[in-house]
């Protein structure tokens, strides 16, 4: 499998274990705190995968990045939570950012 299927499959998975974190109330509600450890679970698990193959750097910057731009528009969509300029410029910043070191990464 390519690493960077594996590595979209570890963003996913973080992304909703980060959201079980909101549903979990602290980890007072059993089921979503189930949700937390298998999403991190797996999250780790498939970016240790893409690792393989990968430079930690890359890897590491687009979990990460994606990860906060996609948890980010979840909590505005799903949560409600507030969106205005200067967060719409920190997704983009971090989605530039991202883009930026993988171009300067030389791995396709």
């Amino acid at each position: 499998m390519s690493p960077y299927v594996l590595l979209v499959i570890a963003i996913i998975s973080e992304v909703f274990g980060s959201s079980m974190l909101k549903v979990s109330k602290g980890f007072t509600k059993w089921l979503p705190s189930i949700g937390v450890v298998i999403g991190m679970g797996l999250a780790f698990y498939f970016l240790s995968l893409s690792l393989k193959e990968l430079p930690l750097g890359l890897v590491y910057a687009i979990w990460s990045g994606v990860g906060t731009a996609l948890t980010a528009l979840i909590g505005i969509v799903i949560w409600k939570e507030s969106f205005n300029l200067k967060k719409l410029l920190g997704l983009v910043l971090i989605i530039g950012g991202v883009i930026v070191l993988k171009l300067s990464s030389g791995v396709s």
